[in-house]
């Protein structure tokens, strides 16, 4: 197999400087260790070469996008990790207690369930909107964004997920 090319020091610093202004703007920090952090960030562009989406650095991705769009950085562990642990499952975010050095990183345990979902459920599959709607609500698996369109948007407007993160809304 073809080994991806080397991925930059100018490439890593350039996507933590994304990274920390994105999450910073949306509420979110990143770890304050830089090594740490640009370590992660070099697995993020790793896995973009590999699999052509940033499957979270520290978990197994299977090279599937949609078997894996529960990890895709920001996972969708993301929020329920920073509100009962402080920090993501690989700490690339943190709360305001680690940042400040409050709290240390530590191991967390796993959300991820041994049989992951798949892809999202298509609109209109039976019971997945409710009747009557002129439109489909669509939900960011991500950060929870919602919104009625045809369509999702190509990107999340909050948390810059790609389309296929959103699934229809269930009321």
């Amino acid at each position: 197999m073809k080994q991806p090319p080397a991925v930059t020091a100018e490439e890593i610093d350039a996507l933590v400087r994304r990274l920390h202004e994105e999450a910073e703007s949306s509420g979110y920090h990143l770890n304050p260790d830089p090594d740490f952090t640009r370590e992660l960030v070099r697995g993020l562009l790793i896995n973009e070469r590999r699999y052509g989406y940033w499957g979270c650095p520290c978990r197994l991705c299977s090279g599937n996008r949609s078997e894996d769009l529960d990890i895709i950085c920001p996972c969708d562990y993301r929020d329920p990790d920073l509100q009962d642990f402080d920090m993501c499952y690989c700490a690339l975010y943190v709360s305001r207690k680690v940042l400040d050095g409050k709290k240390k990183p530590a191991p967390i345990p796993e959300r991820r369930p041994v049989h992951r979902p798949t892809a999202a459920v298509p609109a209109g599959a039976p019971g997945t909107v409710p009747s009557g709607l002129p439109m489909t609500v669509w939900r960011c698996r991500v950060c929870g964004y919602l919104c009625a369109r045809q369509a999702p948007p190509l990107t999340c407007p909050i948390c810059k997920a790609d389309k296929d993160r959103f699934e229809p809304f269930l009321t």
